[in-house]
């Protein structure tokens, strides 16, 4: 296994191609080979095939196809904007054409900084159609992430809004073309004045991105492009690159193909029981997560489907967006399910009577959300599994009423998984027993950007290697009982706690930073520093508090602060002791008083603004 590099050509893939296409052409063949027992095909509904088609296409074409079956109907509403699929085509073979005349050659980098918008859309499918490949960048990020990801991927052109430019342009690496767009021209009046001050507050009277060129999105949308061919990619060239922690310092970055995400989205869409060409998606989770990707973006342009998006990831906003536009799928976190639940439907009966399908991950789903929502709306909700580097999703609950509540339910089709032990990884644990999960599969990384030696680690003879510590029943259902990983998740979010020690260890008067996560009812987990103080140090944490929104993302600060002059306990190599501090961690959450956890930011509508 060798990492992936910086292919060119998307008919010659060279050095990088003969490595991705022996990682693709061995996943291909090993689909579903008879060496492994699957427990799990006896528990499919009758409708799901254990076995799939998948063309052998780049990823625009489901963007054409949705466009020749169903030109009319709506893609994307976005406030009052409705772009319909016949629109959507036209706008991303217009910005395809404009990166290509722009210079971007195949294979060429192209950095994404976008909120759920139509923009997001077009311009993921006009990456495609240029034959180049897009790079996720969060809105959660500060400049020094952002910064460090354009460097890893050299990427030399960035699609943004204009209130995020300054994340793009502030640091040493400016891309060589701006495109850029104003979500200003569709809000309402009121929120026209506050999106005024805030790009005051960011820009100023000068215009953004002076360093470079810039394109004002709409005027580049609005050139004809009838005569542009696209290009046509490999099914095994890189499509999409997202970070998966190390961005601070030196971004671990997933690559996903066109064929890994291809054939997530007919993976999904045949799972989710849709029909094709009737759905509503309501598509609020980030597109800059593989989650929301391929759950929304995709599965929803391959089946047609519409999806009613928006930058913001409120409860009052969402609840008022299913009564509007009466989704059908709901696709969530489990903090989104609670916060509608607590502060939505306890106090005001909401129409959620459309929502037929929720599919959870990103979390535990704990059963007595699930159970509240499914009081309110009616819909089957199940829970789902995945990891980035699976495109993401592996596991899901069955959505004919068979979902075992608890459970990350069954592979997906075309998806094998494994129990092993997690001590050597080689050896198969029988049924019941716990180990690290493993699993393989048509929508599996490429590897990491540039990381030869960290795609070796996770990827052993054709298995991703997890990381979760798993159980599998005699009916095939996973349950994930514990992360070997120290990753915490609050609010669906991945936190890594190395990133954030990385960044505290900066701040004057810390010797030693130790990051974990403890138990929080909203969030699943809280992200808790433990600060080793130098001695005669004082700890301002009103001062640590304003450094921290300087250095991390909102969803990877400190909530909880705990200050010792001691050093951290670590084993005989040195290695802190996370799962000591952990375990002292949850005995003290429940110190945590009321007025504490009021003052904490709700993490999901933190993200959003």
């Amino acid at each position: 296994m060798v990492s992936v590099g910086n292919g060119r050509s998307p008919g010659r893939r060279g050095a990088l191609a003969s490595s991705v296409n022996y990682l693709g052409s061995a996943v291909r063949r090993m689909w579903l080979p008879p060496d492994v027992t699957r427990p799990w095909l006896k528990s499919y509904p009758d409708e799901i095939s254990a076995r799939l088609d998948y063309p052998e296409a780049p990823l625009y074409r489901l963007l054409e196809d949705a466009a020749a079956l169903y030109p009319d109907r709506i893609a994307c509403h976005y406030y009052e904007q409705a772009v319909s699929y016949e629109q959507m085509l036209a706008e991303a073979r217009s910005l395809a054409k404009a990166l290509v005349d722009g210079g971007v050659e195949p294979g060429d980098r192209v950095a994404v900084l976008l909120p759920n918008l139509p923009e997001t859309v077009a311009s993921l499918f006009g990456i495609w159609m240029a034959g180049a490949v897009a790079v996720s960048v969060s809105p959660l990020m500060v400049a020094e992430e952002v910064n460090g990801i354009l460097r890893a991927t050299d990427a030399k052109v960035a699609i943004t809004v204009d209130v995020l430019s300054p994340l793009i342009c502030g640091d040493d690496h400016v891309p060589e073309l701006v495109i850029m767009t104003t979500l200003a021209d569709r809000l309402s009046q009121l929120e026209r004045f506050g999106y005024a001050w805030v790009r005051f507050q960011k820009i100023g009277f000068s215009k953004p991105c002076v360093r470079t060129r810039v394109l004002k999105y709409q005027d580049v949308v609005g050139e004809d492009a009838d005569e542009f061919e696209p290009r046509v990619p490999a099914c095994d060239d890189p499509a999409f690159i997202l970070p998966t922690g190390g961005t601070t310092g030196h971004p671990k970055l997933v690559t996903l193909s066109h064929r890994n995400l291809s054939a997530q989205a007919n993976q999904l869409s045949h799972w989710s029981f849709a029909r094709p060409g009737e759905e509503t998606i309501l598509a609020v989770l980030p597109f800059f997560h593989s989650y929301g990707l391929s759950t929304s973006l995709l599965m929803g342009t391959k089946l047609g489907a519409t999806l009613v998006t928006h930058h913001r990831v409120k409860p009052t906003v969402v609840a008022e967006l299913i009564e509007k536009h009466q989704p059908t799928i709901l696709l969530a976190v489990p903090a989104l399910l609670n916060a509608l639940n607590t502060k939505v439907l306890r106090s005001k009966k909401r129409d959620f009577q459309s929502i037929v399908r929720v599919i959870s991950g990103g979390a535990p789903l704990p059963k007595q959300v699930a159970e509240e929502f499914n009081d309110h709306a009616g819909a089957i909700i199940v829970e789902g599994y995945g990891l980035s580097e699976a495109s993401p999703v592996t596991h899901a609950g069955p959505l004919d009423g068979t979902a075992v509540p608890g459970t990350i339910g069954l592979p997906l089709p075309d998806t094998d998984a494994r129990i092993v032990d997690a001590e050597t990884g080689k050896r198969n644990l029988p049924v019941g027993e716990v180990g690290e999960l493993i699993v393989r599969g048509p929508q599996v990384m490429l590897g990491y950007w540039n990381d030869e030696a960290a795609t070796q680690a996770v990827i052993k003879n054709g298995w991703l290697y997890t990381g979760d510590l798993a159980v599998c029943d005699d009916r095939g259902f996973f349950k994930i009982v514990d992360r070997k990983k120290d990753l915490i998740i609050t609010s669906g979010f991945n936190v890594y706690p190395a990133d954030v020690e990385e960044a505290l260890r900066e701040y004057p008067g810390v010797r030693d930073a130790a990051v974990v996560g403890i138990p929080d009812d909203e969030r699943g987990e809280l992200v808790k520093a433990i600060l080793s103080i130098e001695k005669g140090s004082t700890f301002d944490r009103t001062d640590f508090d304003a450094f921290t929104h300087r250095k991390l993302s909102a969803h990877k600060r400190p909530r909880v602060v705990e200050t010792t002059t001691d050093d951290l306990p670590r084993n005989f190599l040195g290695k802190v002791l996370r799962r000591e501090l952990r375990t002292a961690a949850d005995a003290g959450t429940a110190a945590l008083s009321p007025a504490e956890r009021s003052e904490l930011p709700e993490a999901l509508e933190e993200a959003s603004k």
